[in-house]
C-alpha cells in the first residue's frame, strides 16, 4: 500500500493505456469528506466536462489495488460520458461491462460494478 499515491499520475497513465488519451480534460482529485462511496464521477453540464473524485477516508487505509480499481471504474464512467454523453451514473450497462471486462482482462484487475467498502462505510456512519 502506497501512503501517498499520486492519483493524477495514475490517471494519466491509465488514460493513455486504456482510454486512448480521450480523458485528458478530466480532473481527478481526492475528496476528504466523501464517506458513502469510494469514488464518484461528477458531470458538469453538457459540455462533456466531468471530474473524478476519490474518497480519501475510504481509500487511504485500503490496499493500492482498491484505489486502482475504484479509479478505473470511475474512468470508465468518464469515458462513456465523454464519448457518448452518457451521464446516467447508475448505468452499468453493456458499454460499461465491455470496458470493465477489457481492462480486467488486460490487467488482472477486478473492477466491478460496485465499490462500496461496507466495513469502512459503517465505521464512518457510526461517528455521525
Amino acid at each position: 500500500s502506497d501512503p501517498n499515491p499520486d492519483i493524477r499520475l495514475l490517471f494519466l497513465h491509465f488514460n493513455t493505456q486504456f482510454f486512448w488519451g480521450s480523458l485528458s480534460g478530466i480532473e481527478v482529485k481526492w475528496s476528504p469528506r466523501m464517506t458513502l462511496c469510494a469514488g464518484l464521477c461528477v458531470y458538469e453540464g453538457r459540455g462533456g466536462l466531468c471530474s473524478v473524485r476519490l474518497s480519501l477516508p475510504l481509500l487511504k487505509l485500503r490496499p493500492r489495488k482498491d484505489l486502482v480499481e475504484t479509479l478505473l471504474h470511475e474512468m470508465i464512467h468518464a469515458y462513456l460520458f465523454v464519448t457518448h454523453n452518457d451521464s446516467d451514473h447508475g448505468d452499468h450497462g453493456p458499454n460499461f461491462h465491455s470496458h470493465m471486462q477489457r481492462i480486467n482482462k488486460a490487467t488482472g484487475a477486478n473492477i466491478s460494478v460496485y465499490h462500496t467498502f461496507g466495513d469502512e462505510v459503517e465505521s464512518y456512519q457510526q461517528h455521525w
